[in-house]
């Protein structure tokens, strides 16, 4: 019995120690959340702006750009975001399979994160880049980079579409891996004639209209995919602060278990002293 209690007693350490990482592990990640969420929002205004002009360059235009037609047959351009570590939860399984359910041989397939690129490696998938380790000093460059490679084939007819596929921030208990569109640009249609009469009262284009659709095309593209990448790096840190915030209420409740049996145990223990000193002291009466 002293020897099951003391191996119960080992258990109980070693739930304690389990507990005390995964509790600082939770208070990392709770602050990293904060702080990427803070880079998200303060980039979202920027997007935002850009892609409200893009949407009014867009609705004015004649459907004459490239930009705006998509060639159903030739292969996709993806950006894939995963993270470079670990105790996420299922944040980095569930972009992988939305991608498995998407991916075909013939696309260009660009993996940021670790986890994205040993998955690939593992199947033997090619990919056109891989991009591990990024921090936000070089992040927005080495996209931009990959970015301006895939507007190249683009506009070469290479690819019919380039796609992003992350991990969409709703709030700190939701997020939705999501697979976006972001060339083509698509015309939206909710106020589209309203919206082409105002651009042609009041816009005048400077050299001109399709010229004016290749410089801001490239730079809205670059930030759209910057400003997914972001999201998908707080939702990273969400999804590990809940993964690491679970983890430690389940030690917590395994080690009260493990007390409930090591006390019973302990109880035991004595209640069968008690009876063998009683049963002595009776037999030598």
């Amino acid at each position: 019995m002293a020897e099951s209690r003391q191996a119960i007693k080992n258990r109980i350490r070693s739930v304690e120690s389990t507990e005390k990482i995964t509790r600082v592990m939770q208070l990392i990640a709770s602050t990293e959340l904060t702080r990427q969420r803070k880079h998200m929002e303060e980039n979202r205004e920027y997007a935002k702006g850009l892609s409200e002009l893009l949407d009014f360059a867009v609705q004015s235009s004649q459907n004459r750009s490239i930009y705006l037609k998509e060639e159903v047959d030739k292969p996709t351009f993806l950006f894939v975001f995963t993270s470079d570590m670990g105790l996420c939860g299922s944040y980095n399984a569930n972009i992988l399979r939305l991608l498995n359910q998407t991916i075909t041989d013939k696309d260009y397939l660009v993996m940021v994160g670790s986890k994205g690129c040993t998955w690939a490696n593992g199947r033997n998938i090619s990919c056109a880049n891989q991009l591990m380790d990024l921090n936000h000093d070089i992040a927005y460059d080495s996209l931009s980079a990959i970015v301006n490679t895939a507007l190249m084939k683009f506009e070469n007819g290479d690819i019919g579409k380039i796609q992003v596929l992350y991990t969409h921030f709703k709030n700190t208990l939701t997020y939705i891996p999501t697979l976006e569109t972001v060339l083509p640009v698509a015309k939206k249609e909710k106020e589209k004639e309203e919206v082409a009469s105002k651009a042609k009262q009041i816009t005048d284009y400077e050299p001109g209209q399709e010229q004016m659709l290749g410089m801001v095309i490239p730079m809205a593209i670059k930030s759209l995919v910057y400003s997914r990448y972001l999201e998908s790096k707080t939702s990273e840190q969400a999804n590990r602060r809940m993964a690491m915030e679970a983890a430690t209420d389940n030690a917590d409740e395994l080690r009260d278990e493990l007390m409930l049996v090591y006390n019973q145990a302990r109880q035991s223990a004595i209640t069968n002293e008690i009876i063998d000193i009683v049963g002595g002291a009776n037999a030598l009466s």
